[in-house]
């Protein structure tokens, strides 16, 4: 038995990793983590808000996500690799394009001694806003307004 000197939770395993303070955003997140890993972290966060400007951050299941109606797309740090999590659809999707790359079900393990693959990257999280169930209900929703307004020969605009 091991016991955390800072939080002092006791753990089976000597050096557990874990979190003695669960952060409650994608900052204190990567603020938490290693300072080696951090830049790389940075730089994949901007690149998903860049990719999905209409997506809340937040935590969930302990990791940075990117949430619009439903998670969209989640990212980790491993002493081994940083992990995406698309979803197992985004990874059958860019199967090709990811044979370069270690994946699994619904995961990307990035190498933290290569460069992130940036455009891919922007490109699968577009597909994940473009994929998610809420998308399609917004899409229905507006055909069905642009339908009424039609219906009753009213602009758009001031229709609803």
């Amino acid at each position: 038995m091991w016991t955390c000197p800072k939080c002092k939770r006791v753990f089976n395993n000597k050096n557990q990793s874990h979190y003695c303070i669960k952060p409650t955003t994608i900052d204190e997140y990567i603020l938490q983590q290693d300072p080696i890993y951090q830049e790389k972290l940075f730089q994949l966060r901007d690149l998903l808000k860049e990719a999905l400007p209409e997506a809340e951050e937040r935590i969930s299941w302990s990791m940075p996500t990117y949430w619009k109606g439903t998670n969209l797309i989640h990212f980790a740090c491993s002493k081994t690799h940083l992990g995406l999590y698309p979803g197992e659809e985004a990874v059958e999707h860019f199967q090709k394009e990811l044979e370069n790359y270690s994946t699994s079900k619904g995961t990307i393990r990035l190498s933290w001694k290569e460069d992130l693959p940036t455009k891919l990257i922007i490109k699968i999280a577009k597909w994940c806003s473009k994929h998610n169930p809420i998308y399609f209900i917004d899409i229905k929703k507006r055909m069905i307004e642009n339908f009424i307004c039609r219906l009753f020969n009213l602009s758009i605009n001031n229709c609803l």
